[in-house]
């Protein structure tokens, strides 16, 4: 929407959490003829901070009084089946997320990253590299603050590096990322979007209005998207960790060759060798796919490959992914709690060789652990079930696998370390969504940390 159109607007905003509040905010900002702020919880409006004779409050609950609005911006976990929304489209109403709304007022270039797995840590790897090359860098959108929170402060000269969910991603209409990735596909959220194919589309958005030269990124050896892709029209360039790209139609793109990371680009005759894997301090097949992504996105700007390979070596990763805990008696402590579906399960499993004792559970969201039981048989030494999903692990797991049911985190770590020997790693990576016993993912790891230095 251009600047004329927003002040002849009503806005309601649905989801008053961060992202809703800082949309407001902007809004306001720029004029916008009324907006309604709405959420199914209490709103203690005094607390909110907002005071504006153009904003009203609504609590407990989407009322039919949203209808009364243009233009409805809504909270990303709000899902699309939810009545209002239904009511709204029936109505023709436009609806849009919060990153689509905040991409109205941005004058910088976007680097937008999205895929079921890897997405936070390709996000943050690349502001590190972008920030280290000396660009002024903005990290925001699923990760960190709100694109909304970050937007008044961006320049044409600045980069916006803004990680996008599937939920954020249904409702945009003209968000346009110079450079979209999308790292992987596999089945996530299917509760909320009510089919995989809807949720592969939701990813494929990100790309829906790019044109010229901006650029798609995408993973070769992803078999869904290889094939959802094969006749892509756009500009387009791929990453691989099993092919040598250079020899494919691919005009650009960068892959892992004989231990070395390489970077092309055909139509400027360039064949790169950006830095040796074992340089690369991150380690596993799917960070060097985040690395991938990262170095296309860098070169799509001009950054040379030594202040690419320099942050390369130096950044250690992301909090709640694989992270590295603490070393107790001969025995290493991981924090994964970001894993929270089968797949990224899969690649903490395969990060490790053996010995592993895993603390599994949590939401359960129709998991089917015949996927991995093959590889938690190779190399999980015992399993630690817990949440509300102990049971069906117990019921899946236990006969070909110990299994031990904890009442609590408290539990579960403490019968880690009774059962623990040097040289085995204690993993939490749980499969499960958080929100039966926590608030999100990051405070199951904070809590997770605590407890494992407690020791």
């Amino acid at each position: 929407m251009k600047a004329e159109e927003i002040k002849n607007t009503k806005f309601a905003v649905l989801g008053a959490g961060r992202s809703g509040m800082a949309i407001t905010k902007l809004l306001l900002n720029n004029g916008a003829k009324e907006i309604l702020l709405t959420d199914e919880k209490e709103l203690n409006e005094n607390s909110l901070n907002i005071e504006s004779d153009k904003l009203k409050f609504e609590s407990n609950g989407f009322t039919d009084s949203i209808l009364n609005y243009d233009v409805l911006i809504k909270s990303p976990g709000i899902p699309p089946s939810k009545e209002i929304l239904v009511k709204a489209r029936s109505l023709k109403k436009k609806i849009y997320s919060e990153v689509e709304a905040a991409g109205w007022f941005c004058p910088a270039p976007i680097i937008g990253i999205t895929g079921t797995n890897g997405k936070t840590t390709t996000t943050v790897l690349i502001g590190e590299i972008f920030k280290n090359a000396g660009f002024k860098t903005f990290v925001c959108g699923n990760v960190g603050k709100a694109f909304s929170e970050i937007v008044n402060d961006v320049t044409k000269d600045s980069i916006v590096v803004l990680e996008l969910s599937s939920f954020q991603l249904e409702d945009i209409e003209a968000l346009n990322p110079e450079v979209a990735i999308i790292l992987n596909i596999t089945p996530d959220h299917l509760d909320w979007h009510g089919s995989f194919e809807n949720y592969l589309n939701s990813k494929l958005k990100i790309s829906s209005n790019q044109s010229g030269n901006n650029l798609l990124v995408y993973n070769y050896d992803d078999e869904t998207l290889k094939d959802k892709l094969k006749d892509y029209k756009k500009n387009i360039a791929a990453i691989s960790v099993t092919d040598n790209l250079y020899g494919t139609d691919f005009n650009c793109g960068a892959y892992l060759m004989d231990g070395m990371l390489y970077y092309f680009d055909k139509k400027k005759n360039q064949l790169d060798d950006v830095a040796l894997r074992k340089d690369v301090y991150l380690k596993g097949n799917h960070n060097i796919y985040n690395v991938l992504a990262a170095i296309i996105a860098a070169k799509k700007f001009g950054i040379s490959c030594d202040e690419i390979e320099k942050t390369l070596m130096e950044f250690k990763g992301v909090e709640h992914r694989i992270e590295f805990v603490r070393e107790l008696n001969g025995v290493s402590y991981y924090n994964d709690s970001k894993a929270t579906n089968i797949d990224a399960l899969i690649v903490a499993l395969q990060s490790f060789d053996k010995n592993i004792v895993l603390i599994l559970g949590g939401k359960d969201v129709n998991n089917d652990y015949n996927i991995v039981k093959d590889l938690v048989i190779e190399r999980v030494k015992e399993i630690i079930a817990v949440g509300s999903s102990k049971e069906k692990i117990n019921n899946f797991f236990s006969p070909f696998k110990k299994v031990y049911a904890a009442d609590s985190y408290e539990d579960a770590v403490s019968y880690s370390y009774k059962i623990s020997e040097a040289g085995d790693t204690v993993l939490l990576s749980p499969a499960c969504k958080s929100f039966d016993m926590f608030n999100n993912f990051e405070e199951r790891g904070t809590k997770f940390k605590e407890l494992v230095n407690n020791l």
